[in-house]
């Protein structure tokens, strides 16, 4: 199993954009792209909020869990405006 953090947001990126070139039945991915934007954002914001609940609660394996679904989720709106990982590390790097 991959750990280094670089390599595994790529490869999930990389997934998530084939799933938006090559839809997949059954896929949760494909779902969301093909409910659109709205779909996206609402479910962008529900992993938001449920990531603000569990930094409030005691258990880190919760955290853990809604910071791994908010990030998937916006890789998915990342991909869905065809937004890189390079373009935000880009912008990061000069903050």
């Amino acid at each position: 199993m991959e750990k280094n953090p670089q390599k595994v947001f790529e490869e999930v990126y990389a997934i998530i954009m084939d799933r938006k070139a090559n839809p997949k039945e059954g896929s949760y991915t494909t779902y969301l792209f093909e409910k659109g934007i709205d779909k996206i954002l609402k479910k962008l914001g529900e992993e938001n909020a449920e990531t603000i609940i569990a930094a409030k609660n005691p258990n880190p394996e919760e955290i853990k869990y809604e910071i791994s679904d908010y990030l998937y989720h916006l890789m998915v709106l990342m991909a869905d405006k065809g937004i890189t990982w390079e373009d935000v590390t880009q912008e990061l790097s000069q903050r």
